[in-house]
């Protein structure tokens, strides 16, 4: 009969293994955490809108409305009296929101 022994790791070589896990584990979340740092500061920043940065944005056939915009500022920056009309998603021409994708015709003047 033949008896088959299994080698055993010593006590040492056990906590050594247990720290090296432990070590590369710290290593790994320092990687991470600089890693996303790097990232976040390599992210173009955004100046902040001022003054009447919205006028100045063109009327094309397809427009967003932007933040602080009605149906009657658009319409008057961009020549179309006929906004709603155009847009029969828009039931109510109160209810305009940031976001908001309109049909525009503008005038050739």
């Amino acid at each position: 009969m033949s008896i088959h022994c299994k080698p055993r790791l010593s006590r040492s070589s056990a906590a050594i293994a247990d720290a090296a896990s432990c070590y590369c584990a710290v290593l790994l979340v320092v990687l991470i955490l600089l890693g996303s740092v790097r990232e976040y500061s390599s992210l173009p920043t955004e100046a902040p809108v001022k003054g009447n940065h919205l006028l100045t944005r063109p009327c094309d056939e397809i427009y967003v409305v932007g933040e602080g915009e009605t149906l009657h500022t658009i319409s008057d920056k961009c020549g179309d009296p006929y906004i709603v009309e155009q847009n029969p998603h828009i039931h109510d021409p109160d209810d305009v929101f940031p976001g908001l994708v309109i049909k525009i015709t503008p005038s050739r003047s």
